[in-house]
């Protein structure tokens, strides 16, 4: 009862602004330009003490609405023009209307960074409290701005890029950034699946429900931004612990028709990569495209790989109403995989290979459209069509790596994806009382059909991926179709010019299903005795609302305090259970997870923005927890073995601090206020705690896995004229893999990490239309390793790349 009557309480203080009229002051004005004598369109203007960021019209036009009495500042910026600032000393209900002139510049500059109090050297910022059509106040939010960071973007070096996110637990599997496997608090970091993640804003992952896991990877050449939202995303982007991980791509540049660039990095190992893009805007359409190919031999022997990726974007401004826009994304990878080792031949020698026979390959085809309405300057809806045709094929032996390869038939699993998935957000600004608030409603639905076959395939060498008998498939066929029906509320509430109170409530209707078979085999010596086929079908429905709020506080103009509270729910993916693999066992009655995640800290810039700091503290309650305890079985040679086993091990709590600061030890500006030459340094910092508090008995009380106590990053980065540098110190301490916490097992599967360190270095040289950029990874050619994978790329120890360098040439021409 109690919570129908929160829920109530929820919906009517988040139902408030569709019943609210107040009378409001406003700023409003026209942009021109001294020297031309014209009106300017697409001028950023950005009202600071709101965060609130607009673009002129065609005629030059702004207006800022629901605006209470007191001091403004109004930041203007346009390419080739300097930028401007007006302050303004606003009356109650007065409505102020400007004249704002601005000068041409007499050469090409960069566009500012509008958000002033955000501009640091290294990239780093927090989403805004309204950007776009989304509600970011009081979450825990980090923004990397990818023309800032001086880094190896052509392996898409999670390292390097991730540098100013704290708490981040990344996976090592190849040196190409052929796939990303991050993990935050603990969370598995396989594929980044327990993030929400997107591009541009839609899914992109292999089937948001039944398997969240990402095959692909955006080019980090191609990003403008990568935005991430902790756990208090769930009520806006999903229910999963993680948040969100959004791509956000670069568009054509919109005083150019048209803008070219070419880059291409030679390295370590046989890389090479060149990506190589088109861009511009003429009469109302943006456009935006790239190729890149990759290709390589890696570290490790038995690891060669291509890749190729393209991608084309085109939008229409039909009126000053009305934009909508096409996006395809094609990839497709091939990878040869040298397999995993146990713990002494890692000691001995880290690069060999044991498996010259496993491949992985995968085709991703994506595509969206996106429709954007502005119904008033206060009331916009935003809608997102999205669809997913892919496929990955997964060949090889999977038996443990602590036996030869006996060289016969190897395993193929192969997972085909059909997704369709649309999300409409309505963003509404209004006034309660005398003070600005913001309305949001949004609607999900998500269609997602899953087929995964395994059987044998040929005992040869070479990537074939056919089956032996594809009519009668020796482990498993199965269909796994689910569907996915959401609605979500959040309001900002300005209670006072200092405090904001963000209330939200999202209702999920969940539907999963499997339909197929699975064999069970019973040999000796290698012989099958025995052969039984189990035919399998389930649904599962489920309905549920997650509830949330958020506060902030704002100590001064760029410093504020915050914490949130949100629910969060994950639901069991029956893929997991289709895959026969001697080296784990998945508990066939997995349920789902369910928690919260409670953030509380303090962000901003001090020292007239020279010191960038976000220190917060988290607290994640994990029930049901799904993690990998051990099961004894008798294998094929009847020996009996202890393998990993997949089931819920109980409830878990995870507690942490998580610390990003970045000081500018010295900075010079440009004419249009963006950073010229600057050195920076950062320290970027973790320190987590995860036990199990109830569950199994064997398991009460064992660490948490996957959770490095202490990770640190720090380093400097300096940028003068055309010169740029980067160091960076990584540093991840020892952490199990498993909940059994078990330091050590024969097959490697599960065990201890080692406390790692790694270094990385950058130099770069920009002039005109050349940029040429090399450098270092892993510097003082460090050995050691991320994870232990009970399956690809393994089984076994995973070693991470030793030293390697790159150099990139680019250009670039536009008119």
């Amino acid at each position: 009862m109690y919570h129908i009557k929160f829920i109530l309480l929820l919906v009517y203080l988040l139902a408030m602004p569709l019943l609210l009229v107040a009378q409001t002051a406003s700023i409003s004005g026209v942009v021109r330009s001294e020297t031309k004598q014209k009106t300017l369109p697409k001028v950023d203007v950005y009202l600071q003490e709101m965060n609130e960021l607009q673009q002129t019209n065609k005629e030059g036009e702004f207006r800022f609405e629901a605006l209470v009495a007191g001091e403004y500042t109004l930041l203007f910026s346009r390419n080739n023009y300097q930028a401007y600032t007006e302050v303004i000393n606003l009356k109650k209900g007065e409505n102020k209307v400007l004249t704002i002139t601005m000068k041409e510049l007499q050469i090409d500059l960069p566009t500012l960074e509008i958000e002033a109090e955000d501009v640091t050297a290294i990239g780093a910022r927090k989403m805004r409290d309204v950007e776009g059509a989304g509600i970011y106040a009081a979450k825990k939010s980090e923004v990397v701005e990818i023309e800032n960071i001086v880094a190896n973007k052509a392996v898409n070096n999670a390292r390097e890029v991730y540098k100013n996110v704290a708490g981040l637990n990344i996976w090592e599997s190849d040196g190409a950034g052929l796939q990303l496997s991050i993990g935050a608090r603990g969370l598995d970091p396989n594929r980044t699946s327990n993030f929400n993640t997107r591009q541009n804003g839609y899914d992109i992952s292999a089937d948001a429900l039944g398997y969240p896991e990402s095959y692909y990877t955006p080019p980090t050449q191609a990003l403008e931004r990568i935005e991430i939202v902790r756990g208090a995303a769930s009520l806006q982007f999903g229910p999963q612990f993680g948040g969100l991980l959004n791509f956000v791509f670069k568009k054509g540049k919109e005083d150019k028709t048209l803008s070219l660039t070419s880059e291409n990095t030679v390295g370590s190992f046989g890389l090479f990569s060149t990506f190589n893009s088109v861009g511009g805007s003429k009469k109302g359409y943006n456009y935006y495209g790239f190729y890149q190919r990759k290709q390589g031999n890696a570290w490790r022997p038995n690891s060669q790989f291509y890749q190729n990726t393209a991608y084309l974007h085109l939008d229409k401004q039909f009126s000053e109403k009305l934009s909508i826009g096409l996006e395809y994304t094609y990839m497709n990878y091939l990878a040869q995989q040298a397999g995993g080792l146990v713990d002494f031949e890692f000691e001995q020698d880290a690069r060999q290979s044991k498996r010259a026979r496993n491949w992985f390959q995968v085709n991703w085809n994506l595509a969206a459209l996106h429709v954007d309405y502005q119904f008033s300057q206060n009331t916009s809806l935003n809608s997102r069509s999205f669809a997913l045709l892919a496929k990955r094929e997964a060949l090889g032996n999977l038996k443990p790596i602590n036996r030869p390869d006996p060289l016969t038939e190897r395993d193929l699993i192969e997972g085909r994806y059909r997704n369709f998935g649309n999300e409409t957000r309505l963003i509404h600004r209004y006034n309660l009382g005398t003070l600005p608030s913001t309305f949001l409603a949004g609607v999900r639905y998500y269609q997602g059909l899953t087929n995964n076959r395994q059987g044998f395939a040929s005992d040869s060498t070479d990537a074939d991926f056919r089956f032996l008998n594809p009519n009668n498939l020796e482990h498993s066929e199965y269909r796994f179709p689910s569907r996915n029906i959401s609605f979500f509320v959040e309001n900002l509430f300005n209670i006072t010019p200092k405090w904001s109170l963000t209330p939200g409530v999202r209702f999920e209707y969940i539907k999963t299903a499997s339909d197929g078979y699975f064999k069970s085999r019973f040999t000796s010596g290698g012989v099958v005795l025995l052969e039984s086929k189990t035919e399998d079908a389930k649904e599962n429905k489920r309905s549920l609302a997650l509830l949330g709020i958020g506060t902030g506080y704002k100590l001064r103009k760029e410093l504020e305090m915050y914490a949130n509270f949100s629910q969060n729910y994950r639901s069991i993916n029956f893929s997991d259970l289709a895959v026969v693999n001697p080296n784990l066992v998945v508990d066939s009655l997995l349920t789902d997870e369910r928690g919260f995640n409670m953030d509380v800290g303090i962000r901003g810039h001090l020292f007239q923005n020279r010191l960038l700091v976000d220190v917060s503290l988290f607290y994640l309650n994990y029930q049901n927890r799904i993690g990998t305890g051990e099961l004894i079985i008798t294998d094929d040679l009847g020996i009996q073995k202890a393998v990993a086993y997949r089931t819920n091990i109980g409830d878990a709590r995870i507690l942490g601090a998580e610390m990003y600061s970045e000081f500018s030890l010295w900075r010079q500006l440009n004419e249009e206020q963006k950073i010229e030459s600057d050195l920076s340094v950062f320290l970027n910092t973790s320190i987590l705690d995860g036990k199990y508090v109830s569950g199994e008995s064997n398991f009460v009380g064992n660490k948490v896995e996957l959770i490095p106590p202490l990770s640190l990053k720090t380093g400097f980065q300096f940028k003068w004229k055309g010169i740029g540098a980067s160091y960076q110190f990584s540093y991840v301490s020892a952490h199990f893999s498993d909940a059994t916490n078990a330091e050590q097992v024969a097959d490697a599967t599960r065990g201890l990490i080692p406390t790692y360190s790694v270094q990385d270095v950058s130099l770069s040289y920009t002039h005109k239309w050349l940029k040429v950029q090399g450098g270092i990874n892993n510097l003082l050619n460090a050995s050691y390793f991320t994870r232990r994978a009970a399956a690809y790329p393994g089984p076994g120890i995973i070693p991470a790349d030793g030293r390697s360098f790159y150099v990139t040439v680019g250009v670039a021409m536009e008119r």
